[in-house]
């Protein structure tokens, strides 16, 4: 018989397993406080229901794969050798001849699509299916073709979905519990009874910033040449007020004049190409407003490689070059956005506190995080700066930072959303925000940083009377939502909200 060994499940982890022993269940809760353990649990009950069968886990990176493996083996009296990683390091060949033999199959989602869709691995067995970091299964995502497999093939299907965060719209968490199978829902929250008790003290706050006058009139210089340009576009029939036209209604009419132009209106092509000026405009108008100058006159040097008419009328439009000389002569005296004076002030009062504080900064740029990393080291912070594989590390280089950030006397670990899940991060005393996000998941992804092991403090950098602070309400917003929708749904009938919603 198989049994859980080293570890005492809490009470809400129990009543959980409950719901997830007769339905698939999508169960949503804090980062940190046992989402993991439930579908170990789960694990056994079915293992021990179905003493032929097997179990499947899916997460979306090795490192969090890696975790689930040491999870079976320290918690679990599985035999270590059927307890199996799989990802596509190991050749397919190799695969086959491995996961026979396995109880427990840990595995990377594309790994297993490939193999399913190549007729190597069959689902039959299979009692459980594990989706971590759920909120990654739209329609033609990895994990939403292996649950139609595993749906199709096996003798006794049962799904769990674990995730902090499936997003903030009916929509958004319908298509997930569709894609699934889910048939119910469990949701925990900090402040739920239950659940109380294991969570750690999270302060949270927001610092307002205000640009200085230098900023805002380069920033009135760069909106005036895109409202001169809305202006413009207006002319070829759309009708809302210029001060209203953002981002989304750009992308919506460049759309709309795409399919006119394979409609034969030869007039498309200019509206087309102003609709990318204006798109790029608002851009340089976003980065001035929240990331700094530095990081605006690097995007304006990238605009000299980009080979779009678009952005050869913005290089050659004299109001630009003159912003653009306006922006290095800023430089060159020593300004800058008050975001990186006031972060360098965090950073140093907290350190101040506790000389081996551990702080994670989030920016949304990678030329952002270079001056952060620039302007903390000149101050004789000890830092680190943790970027995705596409910006030139590997996973073992990754996980190498991470593990320098924990365990030598570094304090502060800068990165992009590639700290956000992927990689596990323990220990942070404070998270700052550089910038708010929009979105609920990402929002609710950094925040589950802090407070895992200890109290910690969550702080937003917020530029005043930007689009920053429509970014900041709008994810608490959707955080909001989303769990007041999961609440609503835990004691609905699913099936009659996913028909008819």
């Amino acid at each position: 018989m198989f049994e859980l060994k080293n570890i005492q499940p809490r009470e809400f982890q129990l009543s959980i397993l409950e719901t997830c022993k007769n339905n698939n269940t999508l169960v949503v809760l804090p980062t940190g406080i046992g989402k993991t353990l439930i579908s170990l649990l789960l694990a056994l009950e079915r293992l021990n229901q179905y003493p032929k069968s097997k179990i499947l886990i899916l997460s979306p990176t090795k490192p969090l794969c890696q975790q689930h493996i040491e999870t079976f083996k320290k918690y679990t009296n599985i035999n270590h050798d059927e307890i199996l990683l799989l990802t596509g390091i190991l050749s397919s060949s190799k695969r086959v001849g491995l996961w026979e033999n396995a109880k427990a199959i840990v595995a990377t989602p594309q790994t297993i699509q490939k193999d399913l869709e190549n007729s190597r691995i069959n689902l039959e067995e299979f009692s459980m299916l594990c989706i971590d970091e759920a909120h990654r299964s739209r329609q033609n995502f990895a994990n939403t073709h292996v649950a139609k497999y595993y749906f199709e093939q096996s003798l006794n299907p049962r799904v769990i979905a674990l995730t902090a965060s499936p997003g903030g719209t009916l929509d958004k968490i319908r298509g997930i519990m569709k894609n699934l199978n889910l048939e119910a829902v469990e949701i925990r929250s900090e402040q739920d009874k239950d659940v109380k008790p294991y969570v750690q003290k999270r302060e949270v706050g927001w610092i307002n910033v205000e640009l200085p006058d230098e900023l805002k009139e380069l920033h009135t210089k760069i909106k005036n040449i895109y409202l001169n340009k809305v202006g413009d576009l207006k002319k070829l029939g759309f009708n809302k007020p210029s001060h209203l036209i953002g981002k989304r209604d750009l992308l919506l009419i460049q759309q709309q004049l795409r399919k006119n132009l394979e409609q034969g209106d030869k007039t498309a092509y200019y509206g087309i190409s102003l609709t990318a000026q204006l798109i790029k405009i608002d851009y340089m108008l976003e980065l001035l407003e929240i990331q700094g100058l530095k990081t605006l006159t690097r995007f304006v040097e990238r605009l000299k490689q980009d080979t779009s008419k678009a952005a050869k009328v913005i290089l050659n439009d004299k109001r630009i070059q003159e912003t653009i000389n306006l922006a290095d002569n800023l430089i060159k005296q020593g300004k800058e956005h008050p975001k990186f004076n006031r972060l360098k002030e965090i950073i140093l009062g907290e350190i101040n506190l506790n000389k081996s504080a551990k702080i994670m900064v989030f920016a949304n740029y990678r030329d952002t995080i270079e001056d952060i990393l620039n302007e903390l080291k000149n101050s004789d912070i000890k830092c680190l700066k943790l970027i995705g594989q596409k910006a030139g590390l590997t996973q073992k280089e990754q996980i190498n930072i991470v593990k320098q950030f924990e365990e030598s006397d570094t304090n502060v670990l800068i990165g992009t959303s590639i700290m956000e899940e992927g990689l596990d991060i323990k220990g942070a005393n404070l998270v700052v925000f550089y910038e708010a996000v929009p979105s609920e998941i990402r929002k609710i992804q950094r925040a589950g940083r802090v407070a895992r092991l200890q109290a910690g403090k969550i702080i937003f950098l917020i530029t005043k009377d930007t689009r920053d602070e429509a970014y900041f309400w709008s994810g608490y917003q959707k955080e909001k939502r989303m769990k007041k929708i999961l609440y609503h749904l835990k004691d609905k009938n699913i099936r009659d909200f996913l028909e008819n919603g």
